[in-house]
């Protein structure tokens, strides 16, 4: 797991939190075509969301999302990770924006929109996130658009603080005035610079000492860390991602797509067909990126490899920030023509990537980080996104199953958005939420101006499985 970011002690006039080796990755791994923000689209019936309602309810739930209040210090000379520290000019309207399509406010005008936003890079200079609600959308609704630096959390803690600000009762009760909030004061450059080079964090050998010493707990730890030294050497053998047209250097353009599936017909498919609600998803995503090959006259002859991110989040680690998450390379049968087969393929890589707990590789990898000092582990991380070691992303997140309202306008749909790689040219990101799942598509804006046929190729894969699973039956026979 994640080590705990280190914290001013607690009698220390000033106060900061200094990032994980793993969410600083994420501040590394951004580049001028390759913003690291996550986010969401959601949208919602009714009348628009007045301005200052937002604001005062956010305000007033900041203590379940005090990232939000908060910026990135930076140490001088990138000899130590950044730190969080109160922004003691934080104002929750700045961060803010309303926009309306003009005429005739198209589904497409929308899509592009959203492209757009998701384009540019978030000010560092300011707490890393940004929310625009979107008017003028097709038959009286709008939309929420949610941007945060995947710095501040992961997929599963940004669909935490998105419905934290949700309610299951339609009633609107009135915001609470939220509490007066006094910035603490931040070190200062040369004070995060004396911390750094005094180690204030746990040097290596602290952590060796630590895992070795004697107790279940250290033992436990000990036999975890080196268990994933196996998967990460294999992960490294596997080598460059296939060749591709979904692998090329990104633009620094946008497009984006939305659509949603039933999780009614994705589990019958599963219990017809086998396998995981999961493995019904990565092989929907096989068929569709085949069928997108194919549109663009490349036969897939070749299986691509898609990164899946993995939670490794405690059910006690719910609502916290911060990045908690491993992941594991697959090998998504694109080349297997019939639907039924691509499913057993999936079913089965999924099961031995389980069995292999490839995985932990990954978490290995982070606490090896701990030992690197800062600037080398910037450089890097800075090199990794030039290293196709994938072919594009794909992100299942459990959402919740009951309809929520903000403000008393139902939300009808939330579409997750996730970051694109320097190297990868789509992003496919997943959720649940109240008996659907709501997909979106980010896209660069050069390579991948066919998102669209992804986005209908995505239901028509989904639609052979269950037709499959239909004839499969016993009550079709």
């Amino acid at each position: 797991m994640p080590t705990s970011p280190e914290a001013a002690a607690p009698d220390s006039e000033v106060w900061y939190e200094r990032l994980t080796p793993l969410d600083a990755k994420y501040l590394d791994f951004e580049g001028p075509t390759a913003p690291m923000h996550v986010g969401s689209v959601c949208v919602f019936d009714g009348t628009p969301l007045p301005q200052k309602d937002v604001a005062d309810l956010i305000a007033s739930r900041m203590d379940r999302i005090p990232r939000y209040g908060q910026r990135l210090a930076f140490v001088p000379f990138n000899l130590g990770r950044p730190v969080w520290v109160d922004d003691p000019g934080f104002d929750v309207s700045w961060h803010l924006r309303r926009v309306t399509l003009p005429p005739p406010g198209s589904q497409r005008q929308f899509l592009d929109l959203v492209g757009g936003l998701f384009a540019r890079p978030l000010d560092r200079e300011r707490p890393l996130w940004e929310m625009w609600f979107v008017e003028g959308l097709p038959d009286g609704r709008f939309a929420v658009v949610t941007k945060t630096h995947h710095c501040l959390m992961d997929g599963l803690s940004g669909v935490d603080v998105t419905f934290a600000l949700l309610d299951e009762d339609q009633r609107s009760a009135p915001v609470a005035a939220p509490p007066p909030r006094k910035a603490r004061p931040a070190p200062s450059r040369a004070g995060l610079l004396s911390a750094s080079l005094r180690g204030r964090h746990q040097p290596p050998a602290g952590h060796a000492s630590e895992a070795a010493a004697p107790g279940p707990g250290r033992r436990g730890a000990l036999r975890e860390f080196l268990g994933g030294l196996g998967p990460l050497l294999r992960m490294g053998a596997l080598g460059p991602a296939p060749a591709s047209s979904l692998t090329r250097s990104v633009s620094a353009g946008r497009r984006w797509e939305m659509l949603t599936l039933g999780l009614g017909e994705v589990k019958r498919v599963r219990s017809a067909l086998g396998g995981t609600v999961n493995d019904v998803l990565l092989a929907v995503m096989a068929g569709a990126i085949r069928e997108l090959l194919l549109e663009r006259d490349e036969r897939p002859i070749r299986d691509l490899r898609a990164v899946v991110p993995v939670s490794v989040r405690r059910p006690e680690g719910r609502g916290a920030l911060g990045n908690q998450v491993s992941f594991v390379l697959c090998s998504l049968p694109v080349a297997e023509p019939d639907p039924a087969e691509r499913l057993r393929m999936v079913s089965r890589r999924t099961a031995r990537l389980k069995e292999g707990r490839q995985f932990l590789g990954s978490i290995t990898l982070h606490r090896i980080a701990e030992f690197v000092p800062p600037p080398l582990a910037s450089f890097a991380a800075r090199l990794g996104p030039f290293l196709p070691w994938f072919n594009f992303a794909v992100t299942n997140i459990p959402g919740p199953q009951k309809t929520l309202y903000a403000l008393g306008r139902k939300l009808l749909a939330c579409h997750p958005v996730v970051p694109m790689a320097r190297f990868t040219t789509v992003s496919v990101a997943m959720m649940s939420y109240d008996g659907t799942i709501d997909v979106g598509l980010l896209g660069d804006d050069e390579h991948a101006t066919d998102l669209p046929v992804l986005a209908r190729a995505i239901p028509k894969a989904l639609a052979e499985l269950t037709e499959l699973a239909r004839t499969s039956s016993p009550e079709a026979t």
